[in-house]
């Protein structure tokens, strides 16, 4: 997969990108603190939120906040694969942490549902500018649409995708304004 650097926030960020994964604000309204990236090819997206700093006893109490904000509400069970400490190679020692999880929807009969969606979600700590960044990497798994994990294997094609993506948003994100920040 070839990336690309992409500018986030009016370029006050930047993160290397898949090549065909474009900007979902020329189809639709993204609120401002949300910057979303589809695939052209595909039904996979990168979503990164700018939050507002949870303060809670420990960064794995803050990442589980997080995740049930995403999942509360949806109806979807949900399958965590894993979960841990990570790093950004340009932040630093600030605090990351990663949760891999997949999420099944409700079958729906009005309208085509994935059979899950493979979700890597990456939490980059700011306690000084009191903002949490949010990332989520979504691989939605269609039937008929993707090729089974391989005999004795657990990850799909898709899920490895994710998985590259999330290491090559570890290594490239980097803050290039901290005035984003600034009353945040």
């Amino acid at each position: 997969m070839s990336y690309k650097s992409t500018p986030l926030y009016g370029g006050a960020i930047t993160v290397d990108l898949p090549a065909g994964f474009g900007d979902a604000s020329t189809i639709r309204q993204i609120p401002d603190h949300q910057e979303v990236y589809l695939d052209g090819n595909g039904y996979a997206s990168l979503v990164v939120d700018i939050l507002e700093y949870q303060d809670k006893p420990t960064d794995e109490e803050a990442l589980q906040y997080h995740f049930q904000d995403l999942i509360d509400g949806t109806g979807d069970s949900t399958n965590v694969l894993n979960q841990g400490k990570a790093s950004m190679d340009n932040m630093g020692n600030k605090p990351v942490h990663i949760l891999h999880f997949l999420q099944t929807p409700q079958p729906n009969p009005r309208r085509k549902e994935p059979e899950f969606v493979s979700i890597h979600l990456l939490l980059l700590r700011l306690k000084e500018q009191g903002t949490d960044i949010v990332i989520s990497i979504n691989e939605p798994h269609y039937a008929g649409e993707y090729v089974k994990a391989p005999e004795g294997q657990k990850e799909t094609q898709l899920m490895k995708q994710g998985e590259e993506m999330a290491k090559k948003v570890l290594s490239t994100f980097d803050i290039k304004d901290w005035s984003l920040f600034n009353g945040a």
